[in-house]
């Protein structure tokens, strides 16, 4: 086990809570004033990991305090103190979550080795306002960009091929049936591939259902992809949201779609270095129980 001096693990969780604070401040100041965001809530509604619960530093597995009776950590659940350190413990963590654990691993680690699928061009978002009347649209405040009609016959004019669950179950009951494919929950492990956007959102997801083992540096660098990718996500998107900054990738046009192909790949990249990370972190656990 690494055991991180006192002023280490001071100056890294003052550093990590520097990161979050920055990350969620605008959040923060429009929950105070009850105003939403189409694009950025999403990390803090869909997820549902609170800021509070981000901003605190987690070591990760094998890696021990010194300063227990400093350490907030020891009152935490998952730690325990073995003198003067305190450090995660994995076997309790095992013995409450080790099915999440198991099925996150299995999950990282099926997507990770498939080829990445970049066809898509963000279609999953037009396919949720098919066919709505305008009032019943998820984000009814800000206009679709070709208005109904317009968004409606993209849908029609090209091949929808979503392969994750949690993008299809918002389809429109109009446009599930012109999806490639059915995707289910339990046909997610065979399905999920590095090319998806909402794969790589959902990164953040298993990393901060997986704390404390998996370490807040890696919770962080998975949060800060999610973000990035929800705005590839919206400016793809039938919303014209230029007010709000988010330049439009057209993907009704052949600019748009390389545009959008392009910078799924890249975060097709990140994402496979993140998933690697994960996999690491869940074999720190898996590897080191008692057999």
């Amino acid at each position: 086990m690494q055991i991180l001096a006192q002023s280490q693990w001071q100056e890294r969780t003052a550093a990590h809570e520097a990161r979050v604070d920055s990350a969620t401040a605008a959040h923060r100041a429009r929950r105070q004033d009850h105003r939403t965001h189409p694009v950025e809530d999403f990390l803090f509604t869909y997820y549902a990991f609170k800021p509070a619960q981000l901003r605190r530093w987690h070591p990760g597995a094998g890696v021990g305090l010194a300063g227990a009776t400093v350490a907030p950590h020891a009152d935490w659940r998952f730690y325990a103190a073995d003198g003067d350190v305190v450090a995660v413990d994995v076997e309790a963590f095992a013995a409450a979550r080790g099915d999440t654990l198991r099925f996150v691993r299995d999950l990282l680690e099926r997507t990770a080795t498939r080829p990445g699928r970049f066809g898509c061009f963000g279609l999953h978002e037009w396919a949720m306002v098919y066919r709505l009347d305008p009032s019943d649209v998820r984000h009814s405040g800000w206009p679709l960009r070709l208005g109904g009609a317009g968004t409606d016959a993209v849908v029609e004019s090209h091949q929808v091929a979503c392969s994750h669950f949690d993008a299809y179950r918002f389809f429109t009951p109009e446009a599930a049936p012109l999806n490639a494919m059915t995707p289910t929950r339990e046909s997610q492990p065979a399905l999920e591939q590095p090319g998806c956007l909402h794969a790589g959102m959902d990164l953040y997801k298993w990393a901060h259902k997986l704390v404390p083992v998996v370490p807040s540096d890696l919770v962080m660098d998975c949060f800060e992809l999610a973000r990035d990718i929800r705005s590839l996500d919206m400016r793809a998107a039938p919303y014209d949201l230029r007010e709000l900054g988010y330049e439009p990738v057209c993907i009704e046009t052949a600019e748009g779609k390389a545009q959008y192909a392009a910078e799924q790949r890249s975060f097709s990249g990140r994402g496979q270095a993140l998933r690697a990370r994960l996999i690491d972190a869940c074999d720190r656990v898996l590897l080191g129980l008692p057999r």
